[in-house]
């Protein structure tokens, strides 16, 4: 199984950060990327970032080159796009709190595993879990880097950047730890499980 981290935003994307700037969502989910794939690596799972850029690529060309390993592992890979997420334009600090994972409205069987899988770490650790239903553990959107993925796919939004004890969170070398943990923690459960 080949593990796919998708890196979300880049230099060039409007906005996307803490109001006080303090937290970068480009740089932090590179950040936050780059350990999972190390440490997936250090535990023997092929695992590699799909944009290596800074700059913003595309969903488009995120999608294709997705595709394109996906096709290229006979079908034995899954795709897990990292973000902060925001409730405001990045102006001000805001109340909303708390981690999630999104699956697309078109998600596979295995998409949905995957993110109950995340949701399930994530709350094993006592980490705020905001869920649609007491019953369901993911959000179901129209997210083009899922919907347009062959892979099982999906999206989590670690935490608000525009919420104040959320980013000090994201931005603590414990929060980070956590952060990375969980997507390692997660990701080896579901492979496991396969």
């Amino acid at each position: 199984m080949k593990v796919l981290i998708d890196n979300g935003h880049g230099v060039n994307t409007p906005g996307k950060r803490s109001p006080d700037g303090s937290l970068r969502e480009y740089l932090y989910a590179r950040e936050i990327a780059d350990r999972v794939v190390s440490e997936l690596k250090n535990s023997g799972i092929d695992a590699e970032r799909i944009v290596k850029e800074d700059v913003d690529i595309s969903i488009s060309e995120r999608c294709k080159r997705a595709n394109a390993i996906y096709k290229a592992t006979g079908k034995k890979a899954i795709l897990i796009s990292v973000h902060c997420n925001a409730a405001g334009n990045g102006s001000s600090w805001m109340n909303a709190r708390g981690w999630s994972v999104h699956v697309s409205t078109n998600a596979s069987k295995k998409s949905k595993e995957l993110a109950t899988c995340f949701a399930n770490i994530a709350m094993s650790m006592g980490l705020k879990v905001r869920k649609p239903l007491p019953n369901q553990p993911y959000w179901v959107q129209n997210l083009g880097i899922c919907r347009d993925t062959n892979c099982p796919a999906i999206l989590v939004e670690n935490f608000f950047m525009d919420n104040k004890q959320d980013c000090e969170f994201l931005l603590s070398p414990e929060g980070r730890d956590q952060i990375v943990d969980l997507h390692v923690n997660a990701i080896l459960k579901y492979i496991k499980g396969v």
